[in-house]
């Protein structure tokens, strides 16, 4: 399926979640898709940390769902991500494998072993049992709703093509670090109560 489209639709379908994208093109479609200035969190040069960050906010708020994306570039910097996550089991995250058997933010080179990884089964093989693997749309809206339903962690696979040469150019989520920072915290303290950076406006 078509990258953009798979986070359209994966937009279309949130309700109250944060989100956490990932290095890459992740924050690239998620912008074009959302246009979401406060409860996402476009973490840039995470290379593979994303569903870690997603992990920590979701252990400090388990009143809170967090949706983590990191692309399959990153994950394979750091599969053990998912011994830790294993442990925590944390039923209010979702992380999110954007699978495109490329290196996105590189212009699309090539991901060694691309074809052949077998992101579920290392999943499996890690100790995860909530593991979905998506490759349409059609296929996201027969199985969506049972793989983001809280009821334990999911690791849900989306198998998507490369973005296109025009994607590439896909417009930046516009925000520097510090802005993103107080955008998102700002937006945490309100709707949870919780201190964020110590002091309240």
């Amino acid at each position: 399926m078509r990258y953009i489209d798979c986070f359209k639709f994966i937009a279309a379908r949130r309700t109250h979640q944060w989100i956490i994208t990932s290095a890459g093109n992740s924050g690239q479609a998620w912008w074009a898709a959302a246009r979401d200035t406060e409860r996402t969190f476009y973490l840039d040069a995470s290379m593979s940390l994303s569903t870690m960050f997603g992990s920590g906010l979701a252990c400090a708020q388990p009143d809170q769902t967090f949706w983590a994306f990191m692309g399959d570039g990153a994950f394979c910097m750091n599969p053990g991500m998912l011994m830790v996550e294993r442990e925590m089991n944390l039923p209010n995250l979702v992380h999110f494998l954007v699978s495109n058997r490329a290196y996105g933010a590189t212009s699309n080179a090539d991901l060694p072993n691309g074809p052949t990884n077998d992101y579920p089964a290392i999943a499996r093989g890690m100790g995860l049992e909530r593991v979905f693997s998506f490759s349409s749309i059609a296929e996201l809206e027969k199985g969506f709703d049972a793989a983001v339903d809280g009821k334990g962690h999911s690791f849900v696979v989306l198998e998507v093509e490369p973005f296109s040469d025009a994607e590439q150019k896909l417009e930046q989520p516009p925000f520097d670090a510090p802005e993103l920072k107080y955008r998102f915290g700002r937006a945490l303290e309100k709707a949870t109560g919780a201190s964020v950076f110590g002091y309240k406006l």
